[in-house]
């Protein structure tokens, strides 16, 4: 006996549930299939791996032979690659991690998930766990938000993607964009060229993020008209801020009193964000850094909110969330 349960609105998949516990999802457009199947079925053989089942690629279709509870999951997975897949183009490897998540399964969430997709130009970005969720929305109504977490989590990449879409949204006026110039670990010695050749090595992942979000052309030409502005935070010192949407990258290699500094430029419509990663403070010192006072000081108003991620949060490789917990567990 075979059961159709549901066929998508769209009309591109359909999925049918066998009585041995065989779920069968029946794609109606070929490159849409292959998009989420991968290359040489890469795609399939990582969900297989983190969901511990089989999963085959038979013709126009994806069989899935598992327990009800794990086809659901596959199902869902599955789904969300697709959707991913559609609006994007291209499904990368965070992505599949992302698709079996609890987050991105749960009916509750699956619900609320429209209202904290960003939309830029180039992409759509869904939040991919609950902390990810509440700092999407902390960005969107709180005046100050300070997070803290391991890399990998999205703190500056959402930061950009919030900030971004404001600014086309003609909310800001602009984009600043500051990291403290500390190496990490390393001393680099002089640097050729002008200033902004000298900062741009410290300030590189801030620039990797907005091309992501939008084409390269299109954010240079507004880093030359300054409605995007990326600068070394020892020059925001005397400055207040209207009208913009600022970035504080990396503040765990800001002090105390840089941090206060660049919280106390806020003006009127603004927005600031401070994020870093407590566990890698480049300072001499690590006593130094002024992250972890400020959400103490701070965390109390409700102007401000105070987000704190950990492994679980990770959306990079799949191991860097692996990597983050074993350091996390020795320290």
């Amino acid at each position: 006996m075979v059961n159709i349960i549901k066929k998508n609105s769209d009309k591109k998949l359909k999925f049918v549930y066998s009585d041995n516990d065989t779920l069968s999802v029946i794609f109606q457009d070929n490159n849409l299939l292959i998009g989420v199947v991968g290359e040489f079925n890469k795609n399939l053989q990582q969900l297989e791996k983190i969901i511990q089942c089989d999963i085959y690629s038979r013709g126009n279709s994806i069989v899935i032979k598992s327990s009800p509870s794990k086809n659901e999951i596959v199902k869902n997975a599955i789904q969300f690659l697709a959707e991913q897949y559609l609006n994007n183009g291209s499904i990368e490897s965070k992505d599949i991690v992302s698709s079996v998540d609890n987050f991105m399964i749960s009916e509750k969430l699956k619900k609320n998930n429209v209202t904290d997709i960003i939309k830029t130009p180039k992409k759509s970005i869904i939040p991919r766990s609950e902390k990810q969720k509440d700092y999407v929305r902390a960005l969107r109504q709180s005046d100050i938000i300070i997070s803290a977490g391991p890399a990998g989590t999205g703190k500056t990449f959402l930061a950009v993607a919030i900030g971004l879409m404001m600014l086309l949204e003609k909310k800001i006026e602009r984009i600043i964009l500051s990291r403290p110039a500390v190496e990490a670990g390393e001393r680099l010695g002089f640097l050729p060229g002008d200033m902004k050749e000298k900062v741009d090595p410290y300030l590189r992942p801030l620039y990797d993020s907005l091309y992501d979000l939008f084409d390269f052309e299109k954010i240079q030409r507004m880093i030359e008209i300054g409605d995007i502005e990326i600068a070394p935070l020892a020059f925001m010192r005397g400055r207040t801020l209207k009208n913009s949407f600022a970035i504080l990258d990396e503040a765990q290699n800001a002090t105390d009193t840089q941090i206060k500094m660049f919280l106390t430029r806020i003006g009127d419509n603004s927005k600031i964000v401070v994020n870093g990663d407590p566990s890698q403070i480049d300072l001499p010192n690590k006593n130094m850094s002024g992250l972890e006072r400020s959400k103490k000081l701070l965390g109390d108003l409700s102007e401000i909110s105070v987000i704190d991620f950990d492994h679980s949060d990770v959306v990079r490789h799949p191991l860097v969330s692996k990597i983050v917990k074993a350091y996390s567990n020795n320290d």
